[in-house]
This record gives C-alpha cells, sequence and structure tokens, in this order.
C-alpha cells in the first residue's frame, strides 16, 4: 500500500487523516507551495497521476521502476527524475526519485527512503515569504540541493577514507589486512556517487539550458548555484576515483616487487644448494670409489693413500668452483 505525506510552506505537514486524494486540490489551498510525497505507488496512486492530475502517461509509467534521469516539460506539467542515496545501512546505493511539479505543488515518487527527503522537509519548514514567491521551481531547488548537500558530506567522509588508504600503502611498519577489498569497495562507492551526481549536473544543464529554460526567472540564480556546486562534486567524485585508481596500481606494484624480493632470496637460497650440491657430488663420487671392497692401484689404507684422495677431492672442489666462477655464479645478476 502506498504511503503518502503532505505539507505545504503556509501549514507544515498535513496529518494522514485530514486529506485524501480526492481532496487534495481543497487541503492545499491558501497553503502556498505544496509538497506531496508518495512511496511505493500502487493502482490507485497510478489513476490519480493519470486522471486528477492529468499527467502524462509515460512519465506516469516511469514511477513504476528504475527509470532513466530525465528532465521533460509536458503542457500542464514538468518531470524530473533524480537519482539520490537511499537509507540502506548496509550498502550504498542510489534509488530514483520522480519529481512531478505543476501549478505550486511538487509531488515526489519513490520506492525507498532517501535521506534527503528529511533535510528538505526541513528547508521547507523554514521557508520566507521570498522564497515562496519564487514558486514550486523553489521546491524543485531545494530537494536537488538537499541530494547534493547529502553526497557533500558524503564525498569528505570518502576523502578521509581515501588519505587512510594512501597512508597504508607506504607504510612499511605494518601489514594491513584487506586493502585491496578495501580499496575496491571504495571504488564501488563513488561509482554510486558517481551515478546520482551525473544525473543532477545532466539535470541542472537541461533546465537552465539557453532558449529553452524550465525554470522561471526567479529561480535562475539559484539553479545557477546548484550547478555550480553540482559540478565541483563531479569533479571531486573523478578525482576521488583517480585517487583510487593510482592508489590501488601503487598497492600492487608494492605487492610485486616484495614478492619479486621474496624469489630472489629464494633463488639465492636454491642457487648456493644447488651449488653446494655440486661440489659434493664428485668429492661423494670419489670417497664411494675409495671406500668398496676391493682391491685398488695404491694402498688407500696407508697415509700417503689418504692424501692422495684428499688431494683428488681438492682437485675436484677447486676446479668445480672455478668453473661456477667464470659462469659467474657468485655474482649478482647485473654486474
Amino acid at each position: 500500500m502506498a504511503e503518502l505525506r503532505l505539507q505545504t510552506s503556509a501549514g507544515g505537514r498535513i496529518s494522514k487523516e485530514a486529506f485524501s486524494l480526492a481532496t487534495l486540490r481543497q487541503s492545499v489551498a491558501g497553503q502556498g507551495l505544496a509538497w506531496l510525497d508518495i512511496v511505493n505507488p500502487d493502482e490507485e496512486i497510478r489513476n490519480f497521476l493519470l486522471d486528477d492530475c492529468g499527467f502524462d502517461e509515460l512519465a506516469v509509467e516511469d514511477t513504476s521502476g528504475h527509470t532513466a534521469n530525465t528532465v521533460q516539460k509536458f503542457d500542464n506539467h514538468r518531470f524530473v527524475v533524480i537519482k539520490a542515496r537511499d537509507d540502506d545501512k548496509n550498502r550504498l546505493d542510489t534509488e530514483p526519485v520522480a519529481i512531478f511539479l505543476q501549478e505550486k505543488l511538487m509531488i515526489t515518487v519513490r520506492h525507498t527512503k532517501i535521506p534527503a527527503l528529511k533535510v528538505f522537509s526541513k528547508r521547507l519548514l523554514r521557508a520566507d515569504a521570498e522564497d515562496i514567491e519564487i514558486g514550486v521551481d523553489y521546491l524543485l531547488y531545494e530537494i536537488l540541493d538537499s541530494i547534493a548537500d547529502d553526497w557533500a558530506s558524503r564525498l569528505a567522509n570518502y576523502s578521509d577514507e581515501l588519505d587512510t588508504l594512501e597512508f597504508r600503502v607506504f607504510d612499511p611498519s605494518t601489514r594491513y589486512e584487506n586493502m585491496l577489498e578495501d580499496l575496491h569497495l571504495l571504488k564501488q562507492r563513488l561509482r554510486e556517487v558517481s551515478k546520482s551526481v551525473e544525473s543532477l549536473h545532466s539535470a541542472c544543464i537541461r533546465l537552465l539550458r539557453p532558449g529553452e529554460r524550465l525554470v522561471n526567472e526567479k529561480s535562475i540564480t539559484h539553479f545557477t548555484d546548484l550547478q555550480n556546486l553540482v559540478t565541483t562534486l563531479v569533479k571531486r567524485t573523478n578525482n576521488y576515483s583517480l585517487g583510487a585508481n593510482s592508489t590501488r596500481d601503487t598497492y600492487l606494484t608494492n605487492a610485486n616487487l616484495k614478492l619479486a624480493e621474496s624469489n630472489k632470496r629464494l633463488t639465492e637460497v636454491m642457487t648456493t644448494l644447488a651449488i653446494i650440491g655440486a661440489i659434493m657430488l664428485p668429492l661423494t663420487l670419489i670417497a664411494g670409489i675409495f671406500g668398496m671392497n676391493t682391491d685398488l692401484p695404491f694402498d688407500a689404507s696407508t697415509r700417503s693413500g689418504f692424501w692422495v684422495i684428499m688431494s683428488l677431492m681438492i682437485a675436484f672442489g677447486l676446479s668445480m668452483i672455478a668453473y661456477f666462477w667464470r659462469r659467474g655464479w657468485f655474482r649478482e645478476p647485473g654486474e
């Protein structure tokens, strides 16, 4: 079942019992600007938007689920779709908010909780006469600005998180777990931010396009300031995304360097063992030959026989060391 919330600039929030869709126009008459917020629209809401409000059928269909960002002008209303951050505590995600503007009424249609709308509600309560004089465009400006401000605070947190990750990458004194996962999660969040701020940026450009502006003259300054803010958010998001990519590449490079150093040390150990084994092999062969229970060309049991065997071993050992030296096995690579 759909949830409804009605708020006006003059009377504040109107209780659910004090109005219905059929009496909406009468309920907001003389109350200044009005905002009707609809959560989880059903068939009754669809009929209300089509029949009572006279909104475009395709625009109403776009409120039924995920739709592309858009800014459109029809004969009796304007239609805007923007992505905003939802209220999911476990995962950052963006959801579309459909906005209808007609005379002094703004209708928002959504399928989940949007924190920025709570901020917008408080701003509407503080609106003064000068703001109200701008008309329904003031409501559109404030809701878009609330979404932009919501991302501005988030980006400040992501900037601090990126600084921390960069410090960890270049901190050799401590081993940090899940570095790659944290960088990947940050990039996912920045992609979600980009979806929303890019939609805001496109909407501002469309609303302020010369020759066919979709907002009145009194609100031009407001939307120009909003466009400047959103442009800054787009640049910050792109910069942080590039920074996350650079930090990830640096982390992988450091990991590869450490792996290469480890492999180098292992290679040195294996080379040393191979050299020792190669030297000992002929010595073992000589010892085995002269240790056989058979007659030898000379008496190996005497002191002179012992020194003959030792001389052979030393000669073989030195000759192999000389051979390995000439092959460069004892020198560092590149020398």
